[in-house]
């Protein structure tokens, strides 16, 4: 894809024991994008995502609201290099 997009998020807030990591996958899949979830010891969740720019960039403004229970403080967007392969996943807490 020539416009393949890819960032790392960290969400901040109430994010986790809100059902965010499942409703990141589900999400993440229904735009067709690629990368993984997991949740943080240090209570955040991270994330990255990968595919077209309009698909990633909706994503991102998807993380700012969250499912109904979260409580999203912060997003913060960095540019990645790192290719997260296909398909989209929930991984274990780092």
């Amino acid at each position: 894809m020539a416009d393949r997009k890819i960032v790392h998020v960290l969400i901040s807030g109430t994010v986790q024991g809100v059902w965010f990591r499942a409703w990141t996958v589900q999400e993440a899949q229904a735009r067709g994008l690629d990368g993984w979830v997991r949740n943080r010891r240090d209570g955040d969740v991270e994330a990255v995502f990968a595919g077209s720019g309009m698909q990633v960039d909706g994503m991102i403004g998807a993380c700012h609201r969250g499912p109904p229970a979260a409580e999203v403080s912060t997003v913060d967007v960095t540019a990645s290099t790192d290719d997260p392969g296909r398909g989209f996943r929930k991984l274990p807490t780092a």
